[in-house]
């Protein structure tokens, strides 16, 4: 798990963090009228400056107490991966690095919701049925996760003469 963590999730944390901050310092903070962006890919791709207090398509953004209820959900979610680590409920390579992920992604905006007060989102793609949500990062790192752990779930899990190999 170190080198899973030194190699894939400290990057990852630190792009993630970097890419934020840029967007921080480059784009003047959103307002309801209008956002300031940049087109990366006309009409498809435009990096832009979005806060978000709630959660995934930015449910829950704005409501009230909602950056301390998914920081809390965070800190939570941050304990089970550790216990569950602990009982070994990642047997293969694949779901090893799910979890390394997630790890990222959370720690990314976990750090947002409390130095920030939000999540900083600044991927914007327009798929022309709609308008996909804002991400980052960290919200691409848990994406990628998720699908890892769900594949995961079909692998053979090593036998204990193996593990060492998976």
């Amino acid at each position: 798990m170190r080198s899973l963590l030194l190699y894939l999730t400290l990057p990852l944390f630190i792009l993630d963090q970097a890419t934020k901050q840029w967007t921080v310092q480059r784009f003047q903070p959103p307002s309801d009228f209008e956002h300031d962006h940049i087109v990366v890919i006309d009409g498809w791709f435009d990096l832009v400056r979005v806060h978000n207090t709630g959660v995934a398509f930015g449910m829950a953004n704005g409501a009230k107490g909602a950056n301390y209820i998914f920081g809390g959900v965070s800190l939570a979610a941050l304990g089970l991966i550790w216990w569950l680590w602990r009982t070994n409920a990642f047997p293969t390579k694949l779901s090893r690095t799910a979890v390394a992920l997630l790890i990222s992604g959370i720690l990314g905006n976990l750090v947002d919701r409390l130095f920030r007060g939000y999540v900083v989102d600044f991927l914007s793609f327009d798929l022309k049925i709609m308008q996909w949500p804002a991400f980052n990062v960290a919200d691409a790192a848990i994406c990628i996760a998720a699908v890892c752990l769900f594949l995961s779930a079909f692998q053979k899990t090593p036998t204990p003469a193996n593990q060492a190999h998976a």
